[in-house]
């Protein structure tokens, strides 16, 4: 099983940009979604932004379209998301996932299709 480490996390004011990374022990072959979801306290998971391995298949969320940009680098297997614009609201700790099988067609922005997780790493942003 594929063993995902999260970085790039921190404290920064509303306005402000972050890049996490995704970091995964083993390949990860094409067709597989990955993506970046985050979870604020008191509340629901939810997908931020996903890519299907080997595409241009790209989703966001709508409360980050414009501001976050996801990018899988092949020849290093990493994830990455850039965090411009920064808000309060996007303060949560934010998780890399992956799904366990092939995917066919967009990758869901919901967690449930995704089976291997990373342990997070927080983001906060003070207005």
């Amino acid at each position: 099983q594929v063993q995902l480490v999260e970085s790039g996390g921190g404290s920064v004011q509303a306005g402000g940009s972050l890049r996490l990374s995704c970091a995964a022990s083993g390949p990860i072959g094409s067709r597989r979604c990955m993506g970046w979801f985050r979870q604020a306290p008191g509340k629901e998971r939810e997908g931020v932004a996903t890519v299907l391995t080997g595409y241009s298949n790209l989703r966001y969320a709508d409360s980050v379209k414009g501001r976050f940009t996801i990018s899988r680098d092949n020849a290093k297997n990493t994830l990455s998301l850039q965090m411009n614009s920064l808000k309060p609201e996007d303060t949560a700790m934010y998780y890399c996932a992956v799904t366990a099988g092939t995917w066919v067609g967009g990758c869901p922005i919901g967690s449930y299709a995704y089976s291997n997780w990373g342990q997070g790493t927080q983001v906060t942003v003070s207005s």
